[in-house]
């Protein structure tokens, strides 16, 4: 017999999916940023179609957004009290006994362990990862930011951040870090989307539902 089990709560799915949208707004403007592969119509030779500041002004809001709903997604996971399944999921991490079984998992030699977490240890050691990516392509794009807008925020952040683009070997390694951070998103999304699937289909947990509607089902002799 199973029943619902309430899994990710109302805030922790909206910073989900925002963030989704985010980097993915963000990798698209980039790309563009990076490498202009569309150009406006002429209008009879007037440069008034600013395609390119108009990508520019979507990555500047997006990145902003990407950043508060990071902050935001730190906060509820350090003191958030329905997130503390996340949290519980670090004693998953540092056991080699489900390590151990979470790998036979993935290979189809083993059952699903049902961890004390979340998270199982490698989805746990891939969302720091990914976050550690988040601090940095942030970081680097405020660095980038502030070198364009002077006044405002990017006045006020632009004495403080200085020495940490010196940290990372100047202007032109920022850039490349930035790029390198996004790379490691694209690598990372259709790895997750693959793996929510698995679980989801493969482990009959309903997994997959839990970041739409907060609930999955469980068989009540796992509790």
């Amino acid at each position: 017999m199973i029943k619902k089990h309430y899994e990710f709560s109302f805030w922790l799915r909206v910073t989900h999916w925002v963030r989704a949208i985010a980097i993915i707004i963000l990798t698209a403007s980039g790309f563009y940023i990076a490498y202009p592969f569309i150009a406006p119509a002429h209008n009879g030779g007037e440069p008034v179609n600013f395609l390119n500041a108009l990508f520019r002004s979507w990555h500047i809001i997006f990145g902003f957004l990407l950043i508060s709903v990071t902050l935001g997604k730190f906060y509820l996971f350090f003191f958030d009290k329905q997130s503390k399944v996340e949290r519980a999921s670090f004693k998953d991490f540092i056991n080699p006994k489900v390590w151990i079984n979470q790998i036979k998992y993935y290979l189809l030699i083993g059952k699903h362990p049902h961890g004390k977490g979340v998270y199982n240890p490698l989805q746990f050691m891939a969302y720091v990862g990914v976050y550690g990516a988040i601090i940095l392509i942030s970081l680097t794009g405020l660095i980038l930011y502030i070198h364009v807008y002077h006044q405002g925020m990017g006045g006020m952040l632009y004495d403080i951040l200085r020495p940490v683009e010196a940290m990372f070997g100047g202007l032109a390694w920022v850039r490349q870090l930035h790029h390198i951070a996004m790379w490691i998103f694209i690598i990372f999304l259709p790895i997750h989307i693959y793996l929510a699937v698995f679980n989801s289909v493969y482990g009959k947990s309903g997994a997959m539902d839990s970041i739409f509607s907060g609930y999955r089902w469980v068989k009540k002799k796992d509790k």
